[in-house]
């Protein structure tokens, strides 16, 4: 009764050793006396027990490794503490079961050197700005040392960048200086514009100015050339009415009574408005003058 009990749980025993089942994105590697002998994918499979035996067992799916953080030295010699996330994947189980020992131990110390060697290549200020470089010169250089395990590093990624206190100090410094030289530029850009405004504005008010100042002008001028051309037409008409009027009868007596009137009335505002003392008209000047009075007073008698 015993042995059969003993007998039936070996029996088990050897049928559970007997059939595997491998789960999907899994790779399962058989060992024949220690040999390689085929490696199982995703399913039912059967194996000779104690001769056959299930030696590395990898998953096929992209896996995620924490790269511990590291101390580099940039190019001018500045200390910053850095670490990253790597992503790789099994593409041979074959290699990556005899090709290294732990591959992803090895994979991790590969891109510590590799970012250590990427670092020193570039300043402290370059690091910030060409992470996406940096994190592609790590990929490229592990994965293809990374070829002979039959592992596919797919990518990297820097998480996070920590750099001295002094130097978090002054990068703060500078970007507080930088903060304010962009203001103050800022500042009299604005100033120069508004001046450059202003004296558009008063230059195109000048211009205005001038342009009204000289159509005024062009306008009083027409306007007295105007006038001046008026009056000369009237005095013109009014010199041809006289001409006219001195060619009939009597119109030469006529005219040179005119010329004695305004000359006396003249005359009689000068002895009324002066302040000095008027001589008496010459005799030779009263006789002209008389001479022209009485023809004209005969004539006008007639």
């Amino acid at each position: 009764m015993f042995t059969s009990l003993i007998l039936t749980i070996v029996v088990i025993i050897i049928l559970i050793k007997t059939f595997v089942i491998v789960p999907q994105e899994n790779a399962w590697v058989i060992e024949s006396f220690g040999k390689y002998k085929k490696t199982l994918g995703p399913g039912l499979h059967f194996v000779v027990p104690i001769v056959q035996k299930v030696a590395y067992k990898h998953t096929l799916k992209e896996e995620v490794i924490d790269v511990p953080p590291q101390i580099c030295i940039t190019k001018d010699n500045v200390q910053l503490k850095v670490d990253g996330i790597l992503y790789l994947k099994v593409m041979d189980p074959n290699k990556a079961s005899y090709g290294i020992d732990n591959y992803r131990f090895a994979t991790a110390q590969l891109a510590q050197t590799t970012l250590r060697s990427e670092i020193g290549k570039i300043s402290l200020d370059n690091t910030f700005c060409e992470r996406e470089e940096i994190n592609a010169a790590v990929v490229k250089s592990v994965d293809v040392a990374s070829d002979p395990w039959g592992i596919k590093v797919t990518r990297y990624e820097i998480k996070d960048i920590d750099p001295p206190t002094t130097v978090q100090d002054a990068m703060e410094q500078q970007m507080t200086a930088e903060r304010e030289k962009r203001a103050d530029i800022l500042e009299s850009d604005g100033i120069k514009q508004a001046q450059i405004n202003q004296s558009m504005g008063e230059r195109q008010e000048s211009i205005n100015y001038s342009i009204g100042e000289k159509q005024s002008k062009v306008n009083r001028a027409e306007g007295q050339a105007k006038a001046i051309e008026i009056v000369a037409e009237a005095r013109a008409k009014g010199l041809t009415m006289v001409g006219e009027a001195i060619k009939q009868t009597n119109g030469e007596t006529a005219m040179q009574m005119r010329i004695i009137q305004q000359y006396i009335n003249q005359l009689e505002q000068i002895l009324e408005t002066s302040e000095t003392s008027i001589l008496p008209l010459p005799e030779a000047e009263l006789n002209s003058i008389l001479q022209t009075l009485i023809p004209a007073i005969k004539g006008g008698n007639n």
